[in-house]
């Protein structure tokens, strides 16, 4: 530590931009997908029909039981490649990643709509709503904003989880912390530079996440 060498953090710094980049853009790209399938499976997961919540089931124990490394490897190698003929890093790593959140969004989506008083619903069909109306426009946003914080912190454990992405050659923030340890064969350097950064990203989102949770109390 007493010979940190800060020139070739200096030399490596427009590369380890770039990986941030990256690993935003996954991120945020995989959070949205994520959120999208995880509101399906949240449904399946609630529907009555056995058809619909079997699957559902299905779908989150597994993403949920198994390693996220371990489905990395399997997008990258099997899906990826059987869909688009050939494999493709960065669309591994969304489509992975987005079929992991969606399955602990589905848990989040299902915990905020079952929070909100069942008598909300029954005020609605009262007043005419059909099924379909009273969860778009009674229960949802009531639920949606219970969920920021759940969300948040799903945001912030994928951003983290984003750096497993770097076993498939995406070129992330990891891809890039790597090579520079490759290079020049240092470890304090490389990996407390991607520590820094890592930390300034989740910290800032987390600050963000603060406000948008005070904005939604003042404005409920």
């Amino acid at each position: 530590m007493s010979h940190f060498r800060f020139e070739i953090v200096a030399d490596y710094l427009p590369l380890l931009l770039r990986g941030l980049g990256y690993t935003v853009m996954i991120s945020a790209l995989s959070i949205m997908l994520g959120a999208l399938l995880g509101l399906a499976v949240g449904f399946g997961r609630m529907s009555g029909q056995l058809l619909w919540r079997a699957p559902a089931k299905a779908y989150i124990h597994f993403f949920r039981g198994t390693p996220l490394l371990v489905q990395i490897l399997i997008v990258h190698f099997g899906l990826i490649p059987l869909i688009l003929g050939t494999t493709n890093p960065i669309a591994a790593a969304i489509t992975a990643l987005s079929m992991n959140s969606a399955a602990y969004m589905a848990e989040i989506y299902r915990a905020g709509i079952q929070s909100i008083d069942k008598g909300q619903s029954e005020a609605a069909s009262s007043l005419g709503l059909s099924r379909s109306q009273t969860m778009r426009f009674v229960i949802l946003p009531q639920a949606l904003r219970r969920m920021i914080p759940a969300f948040g912190n799903e945001f912030i454990v994928l951003i983290k989880d984003s750096s497993l992405a770097t076993v498939i050659a995406a070129p992330e923030l990891m891809y890039w912390t790597n090579a520079m340890k490759n290079q020049y064969m240092r470890v304090w350097e490389p990996y407390l530079t991607a520590a820094l950064i890592y930390l300034i990203l989740t910290y800032s989102m987390n600050k963000l996440l603060i406000y948008l949770e005070k904005r939604q109390g003042a404005a409920s």
